[in-house]
């Protein structure tokens, strides 16, 4: 297998396309179902939620991961329910009402993803009011859903704020950028909100706000800019939409980054290097058109600079420095050791640091380190494996030479959880955990590549050879789950790259693959 001409290829596909490759949402392709029917692709939205329906009648998951996706997919049904009669819309519904009450009438410990305190709260409120109008206008297959129901609205929302802020808007007030990324919650008041406009990157960089803020507006033939954009978002699926579009930044910085800190022998198209240089502004990079700068975006493309021989001024970095560490963005509930774990990679890259600089970096080691688990893992809020976060958090901590006891527990804790097959995975195994895990093992500067490593290793990247180009689940964070393709295949490419130039460990992959080819055939 040749890894640089896949990196090349892969490098060539990001630099022709605008937007990222992102897999589709199933929350905001519900939310563009109910709130602009008369869009193009609607068909293939409504295809897309009847055929990701679970057995149990949730949508996504797994875990509580499910909550956010199966009220939005039900809410969006059941207005399709409303307009065509369809049976087979009527039992989908069904089946996700029950779903939701099973859910909600028990804990629910709600997952740290983007809103969703104020995102869950709107749509129980919005299924509520359908539930309550089927009194007196019935619909199919919703009989016993016809007298009193209701869902209960889970502890960690907060509709009392979500109420607040709609009132806000009604009376002219300005939402933080921020907020505009999830301008939906707000209902009729989002529709032609005077403190956003809608471009030809949408708005907030989100399909479901754009629709949102255009309403009925959002048809078929109206020749704005920001209906142009939703029409572009849901050609590449045909009908269904990403989380959030566009990400060409971010995409280009993980990519970028990923393969310039392991040494793939590449060469970079010079628009990927200006276009970076050229996202940042006085506050940094933001991950896509649309959403504010942040931290994590912002050391990412600092890092992936510097990698490439082009700094660029570490300047708009520090307004987010507090205290030993960085926050992603002002304000924020609570910290990402991933963010910070960016930053003290684009920190070391930097060339010639000052004693800021060094402070920063012995304040981010520290910090880093007293958040590691007991069992050698880490976890963070923009990624629902372990394995991310570790990975981040070693390989940053190996950028400056320190940390040799966090390493050798976050290696050991990888060892005691490879599965059978050789794959790694919080649930199931995975190909981008499994990456990750590889990684963790050879990357560990502080940690000797001993029998066992190099055996757990070659097992993994055995497995990544045998699954190819196999789809990964969603693993992200945003407002629902979401899985970036072409920064899962970089991280696949970088394990394997890693893992070659070790020449027996090499060898040990290539007869692993070998056996597990014959036995296949």
């Amino acid at each position: 297998m040749n890894l640089a001409d896949l990196a090349q290829r892969l490098l060539a596909g990001m630099a022709a396309d605008s937007f990222g490759d992102f897999s589709p949402s199933l929350y905001e392709t519900a939310r563009v179902a109910v709130l602009a029917p008369r869009l193009a692709g609607h068909e293939g939205r409504i295809r897309f939620l009847l055929r990701e329906q679970g057995r149990d009648g949730s949508w996504g998951g797994p875990g509580e991961y499910a909550l956010l996706p199966t009220l939005s997919a039900t809410e969006a049904l059941f207005a399709e329910l409303s307009r065509t009669a369809d049976p087979q819309v009527g039992q989908a519904v069904s089946r996700g009402l029950q779903a939701l009450f099973d859910r909600l009438e028990r804990p629910v410990a709600l997952p740290d993803t983007v809103a969703v305190e104020l995102l869950v709260p709107w749509l129980v409120a919005a299924l509520n009011t359908r539930l309550a109008e089927l009194e007196m206008k019935p619909l199919p297959e919703l009989e016993i859903w016809r007298y009193g129901r209701r869902l209960p609205c889970p502890p960690g929302t907060y509709p009392e704020i979500l109420l607040q802020l709609r009132e806000a808007v009604e009376q002219g007030a300005t939402l933080p950028e921020k907020l505009w990324h999830s301008l939906e919650m707000l209902g009729p008041a989002a529709q032609g909100a005077s403190f956003v406009r809608a471009g030809r990157f949408g708005v907030g960089c989100s399909p479901a706000a754009t629709a949102a803020w255009f309403g009925n507006e959002a048809t078929q033939g109206n020749p704005h800019p920001g209906v142009r954009y939703l029409e572009h978002v849901q050609a590449r699926h045909g009908g269904p939409v990403p989380v959030a579009a566009p990400l060409d930044v971010f995409e280009r910085a993980w990519v970028l980054a990923t393969f310039t800190d392991v040494g793939l022998p590449v060469t970079v198209a010079p628009e990927l290097v200006d276009g970076l240089r050229a996202a940042f502004g006085e506050s940094g990079v933001a991950g896509g058109a649309g959403l504010p700068p942040d931290a994590d975006d912002t050391s990412t493309a600092l890092h992936a600079l510097a990698n490439l021989g082009v700094p660029y001024p570490l300047d708009s970095l520090w307004g987010y420095h507090v205290d030993q560490h960085f926050s992603t963005f002002p304000d924020e509930r609570t910290p990402s050791v991933t963010t910070n774990a960016h930053v003290l990679q684009a920190l070391a890259a930097q060339p010639g640091g000052d004693r800021r600089t060094a402070d920063a970096m012995v304040g981010l080691t520290e910090w880093l380190c007293g958040q590691q688990h007991a069992d050698g893992s880490w976890t963070d809020k923009w990624h629902a494996s372990p394995y991310y976060a570790t990975v981040t958090c070693v390989v940053g901590l190996a950028a400056c030479g320190e940390s040799t006891a966090a390493a050798r527990k976050a290696v050991r804790w990888v060892l005691d959880t490879q599965h059978a097959n050789g794959s790694w995975g919080f649930w199931d195994g995975t190909r981008e955990e499994t990456a990750y895990a590889v990684q963790i093992l050879l990357r560990a500067k502080a940690v000797r590549l001993d029998p066992a490593i190099g055996q757990a290793a070659a097992r993994g990247c055995a497995f990544l050879l045998e699954t190819g180009d196999a789809p990964c689940p969603p693993l992200w964070h945003d407002k629902d789950l979401y899985t970036p393709a072409r920064i899962i295949r970089a991280e696949s490419i970088a394990a394997l790259h890693v893992a070659g130039t070790h020449p027996l460990l090499a060898a040990r992959i290539a007869r692993l693959h070998d056996e597990r080819s014959e036995r296949t055939a």
